[in-house]
């Protein structure tokens, strides 16, 4: 199969929002009025983002997911998307299995893919993805304000923790390993949370490489510090409710574990029911861990309020 045979089977689209989709040198798209336009760009790479082993249905829904979830970040609604796609070999079952798990999460994000490329090479997923948003309401990392209540939403830890059991430092049960493998290769973008929130949020991130690592890029761009409550971030591990994490473990997963593709924000404390509405609205959980503070630092605080000492660190490409 050809490269232009391999495009025509498995990822044209008639277009939907596109003037022109794909099958021209460019496609053609005109945004809403009143709205600005967002992007964002994510690239996965075979050995250093998934496994070989990973399930190609998954793996597509991956690919787009991670690029989602920083339109949702920024508060922005998804429009379309470019897939660029080196294979090693075509391989119409795995080409038939990620393209479907693209195109299934797409379509429930009304995410139209317009174009893109394909070569031959070591396996990449690179995708750029295109939301909109009213003009002047976007979610930004610099807004957090002094006193803020800090948030995250949805579930933190369980990817890191089915890495670490593929990496063979800690044997799982198999029903613990399960979950956390869905986790890890299947996450939720906070899409209708983040959107939920503009207007409401002062500031806001996808946690891609760690809570810790993801605040402090608020914490630098608002210039600002940050107090996160252990007790209240420790129990937002959805697997420990199956086994007894050792508690270390569970520290370095939930603060700093990467791949949670959550969303870490901060609203005053005069805004907490509409915080609450609009959990309830995109049907996301929301927990308050912590609030912004006025000094240079970011700190984590024990179960008797004590500063906890020690390093914990962020996913780095390059590290």
């Amino acid at each position: 199969m050809g490269e232009f045979d391999l495009i025509e089977r498995y990822f044209k689209r008639p277009p939907q929002q596109a003037a022109v989709g794909i099958g021209d040198d460019c496609a053609v798209w005109s945004p809403r009025p009143g709205h600005q336009l967002a992007f964002s760009a994510d690239m996965l790479v075979e050995g250093r983002h998934f496994l070989s082993t990973a399930d190609p249905y998954r793996l597509g829904h991956k690919a787009l997911a991670v690029n989602l979830s920083d339109l949702a970040a920024c508060g922005a609604t998804p429009q379309a998307f470019l897939l660029s796609l080196s294979l090693p070999r075509v391989d119409e079952t795995w080409l038939a299995g990620f393209s479907k798990g693209l195109f299934d999460l797409a379509q429930a994000h009304s995410c139209e893919l317009m174009g893109g490329d394909t070569t031959q090479g070591p396996l990449n997923i690179a995708i750029t993805v295109m939301g909109d948003i009213p003009v002047g309401a976007a979610i930004l990392r610099s807004g957090a304000q002094v006193g803020d209540d800090l948030y995250v939403s949805g579930h933190l830890g369980d990817a890191r923790l089915a890495l670490e059991a593929f990496r063979g430092s800690v044997s799982l049960p198999q029903a613990v390993f399960d979950m956390a493998r869905l986790r890890m290769e299947a996450p939720t973008p906070r899409i209708a949370l983040g959107q939920s929130l503009r207007g409401i949020a002062h500031a806001m991130a996808d946690i891609s490489d760690g809570l810790l690592g993801d605040l402090g890029h608020i914490l630098k761009a608002s210039r600002v510090g940050a107090e996160i409550e252990l007790s209240l971030a420790l129990p937002l591990m959805q697997t420990q409710g199956l086994w007894a994490c050792p508690p270390d473990l569970a520290m370095t997963c939930v603060l700093s574990g990467g791949d949670d593709y959550e969303l870490v924000f901060c609203a005053p404390p005069s805004a907490a029911e509409q915080v609450l509405k609009a959990a309830h609205a995109s049907q996301t959980p929301v927990t308050r861990i912590g609030r912004i503070t006025d000094s240079d630092s970011l700190v984590v605080r024990d179960h008797s309020g004590q500063r906890v000492n020690r390093h914990f660190r962020s996913f780095d490409h390059f590290a």
